[in-house]
């Protein structure tokens, strides 16, 4: 007879993964909220915004659609891969047939099923640093390898060309690019993009690369796709991007993946298996997002670098905090290190974390720690918030900040 195994009930696999902690920091902010704490919280990467009416409106009549009712294509549905191919074609000149499009259930889900694709066991990414939180997971999990390069704000945030020469090894398979960033909010210039691209060539290097905030880009900096300056990339390079950030979508769910047929395929046969479609009654409201006007998105726009340009004056107005100018996506990611081991209300953090504790116990202000994206010292906070707890936010962490010792 066989003897019971003794071990862990949750396999060591999944046991590894770590919390988001940008989520985490929100949900504790929300039940404090919720308990009747008078909490502002910077921690949800989400526009504040509601999903543009024309989008509600389609979502409403696909509910009323009996063929939204039933299975679909588990790929996406035909008429939203053809919005995605001439969305795409529009805003960043990039030209993909539908074979190449994956439909995916948000950004997240793109993201794992395109290094569940690609990677074998000990294939290593090169992860440049600070990254989101989420990205060195789903490496882990098919198996692979980060590789981190740390940048910080003397550069940018920006890796360079000889960074990642020298992280290369026999066992590198991939580069996971992010232009605008999260969480830094930094935007590559195109002949940075490009020398990337073609140094990711010069070696046989997949590039995976994360648009998700391509729309939000403020002043002069601009998003440029890497495979449109590079087009000898193309096939090696596969494209991540959504409507959650662009068009207020984060509830809804959709995002997607382009990349060559063979990797398109195989991580559709995986979601066959996962997932199957994306709900219809989202698909269709991703249909009218991609196919409309994008009035709504530049308003969008325009209150995001207002609040951006304010949080940046009201945090680097705080003595001895730094950070860089707005660029892109919706946050700021300032250097608070000066203000570890100091004594603030008989506490004195020694990491982000727990300055970042001690801001929620004692300002009721929820940030993210650094840490969480391999860069002790920084915070991120999202200035995708109404502009008086924006405000009132940064006051309550400027004010308790004095207090140091």
């Amino acid at each position: 007879m066989a003897t019971p195994r003794t071990d862990a009930r949750v396999s060591r696999r999944i046991a590894a993964i770590a919390e988001s902690a940008t989520l985490a920091v929100d949900a504790k902010a929300k039940a404090l909220k919720a308990a009747g704490e008078p909490v502002i919280g910077f921690g949800a990467g989400e526009p504040d915004f509601p999903t543009p009416a024309h989008i509600v409106e389609a979502a409403v009549e696909a509910c009323r659609d009996p063929r939204n009712h039933k299975y679909t294509p588990a790929g996406g549905l035909p008429e939203l891969k053809e919005a995605i191919v001439a969305k795409t074609v529009r805003d960043s000149s990039y030209d993909v047939p539908t074979s190449g499009v994956l439909v995916t259930n948000g950004g997240k889900h793109a993201v794992y099923n395109t290094f569940a694709s690609l990677l074998d066991p000990g294939d290593q990414v090169l992860l440049p640093a600070p990254y989101w939180t989420t990205y060195p997971e789903p490496i882990a999990l098919a198996g692979g390898v980060p590789v981190v390069i740390p940048t910080d704000e003397t550069t940018g945030f920006r890796v360079t060309v000889d960074q990642l020469d020298a992280a290369v090894t026999d066992h590198t398979k991939a580069l996971l690019f992010v232009s605008p960033s999260n969480p830094t909010g930094a935007v590559y210039p195109p002949e940075e993009v490009e020398a990337i691209g073609r140094w990711a060539v010069d070696r046989g290097i997949w590039v995976i690369t994360d648009e998700i905030y391509e729309h939000l880009t403020y002043g002069d900096h601009r998003h440029v796709s890497m495979p449109v300056v590079v087009p000898d990339l193309r096939d090696r390079c596969v494209v991540l991007n959504g409507v959650a950030k662009t068009y207020a979508m984060t509830g809804w769910r959709v995002g997607w993946m382009l990349g060559p047929d063979d990797v398109v395929k195989a991580a559709t046969n995986l979601q066959s298996h996962a997932t199957s479609n994306v709900a219809n009654v989202s698909q269709r409201a991703a249909i009218a997002a991609l196919t409309g006007d994008l009035s709504a998105v530049a308003e969008m726009r325009a209150a995001f670098d207002r609040r951006g340009q304010l949080m940046h004056k009201l945090l680097t107005g705080i003595e001895g905090v730094t950070a860089i100018e707005p660029q892109g996506a919706f946050y700021g990611f300032p250097n608070l290190s000066a203000y570890l081991g100091r004594p603030i209300r008989g506490r004195t953090a020694t990491s982000t974390v727990e300055l970042c504790s001690l801001l929620l116990d004692e300002a009721k202000v929820a940030i993210v720690p650094g840490e969480a994206f391999d860069a002790p010292g920084y915070a991120r906070l999202s200035y995708a918030l109404g502009d008086d707890d924006l405000g009132e936010g940064c006051r309550r962490i400027a004010d308790l900040l004095a207090e140091a010792g």
